[in-house]
């Protein structure tokens, strides 16, 4: 192999695993070189500007990642969206080139067929099947802040003392909502001797 150059890779087209999807619905193909802002003002303008129902997120190999941070930035941007996650294999065709032909040797292209595993995940407005497989409810639209009573107090039962304020997002962080002070430093204490 050490004399072959990938030339191109080629995806097998598949359909998507979701039936009953309308024929416009707005396929967004993740690559490992995407570029997630891109990706992501695209997808937002086609659910909030267009008004669409529905999207699909797909990507295989060393995308599926990205494809998954895309997801969770639509669903916590967009809040009250279901959604459907089918995880399959997909055929990908390396088209691979001889860089050094010998005189009478026979191939001077070599096509390799790489199994790779696939994500596709369908977030939907519209209520989905709950019963299908890979189905998740839509998240609480504020889960993690403090409840308020009448008068602004936090009713949660929960003090903000020893907590850092993230001020990127204008609240507490995320790791001191979990592990105040206190028993945040008696966990490192326990790792660190």
């Amino acid at each position: 192999m050490e004399n072959f150059r990938k030339v191109r890779t080629l995806e097998e087209e598949s359909p998507l695993p979701f039936p009953d999807l309308p024929p416009d619905v707005v396929e967004m193909k993740v690559k490992e070189g995407s570029k997630i802002r891109n990706l992501m003002n695209f997808a937002m303008a086609q659910m909030e500007l267009k008004g669409r129902r529905q999207i699909v997120f797909s990507g295989c190999g060393r995308a599926v990642t990205k494809t998954i941070t895309c997801v969770e930035i639509m669903k916590r941007k967009l809040g009250g969206l279901h959604q459907v996650t089918k995880v399959r294999y997909k055929t990908l065709l390396e088209v691979w080139e001889n860089q050094d032909p010998l005189p009478g040797s026979g191939a001077q292209n070599l096509t390799v067929h790489k199994n790779v595993p696939s994500i596709c995940i369908l977030l939907s407005r519209d209520p989905l099947d709950p019963n299908q497989t890979g189905y998740q409810p839509p998240e609480p639209r504020h889960g993690l802040e403090p409840q308020l009573g009448q008068a602004g107090e936090d009713m949660s039962g929960s003090s903000s003392k020893g907590r850092r304020w993230d001020s990127r997002i204008n609240q507490p962080s995320s790791l001191f909502l979990f592990f105040p002070h206190r028993m945040f430093r008696s966990l490192l204490s326990q790792r660190c001797p």
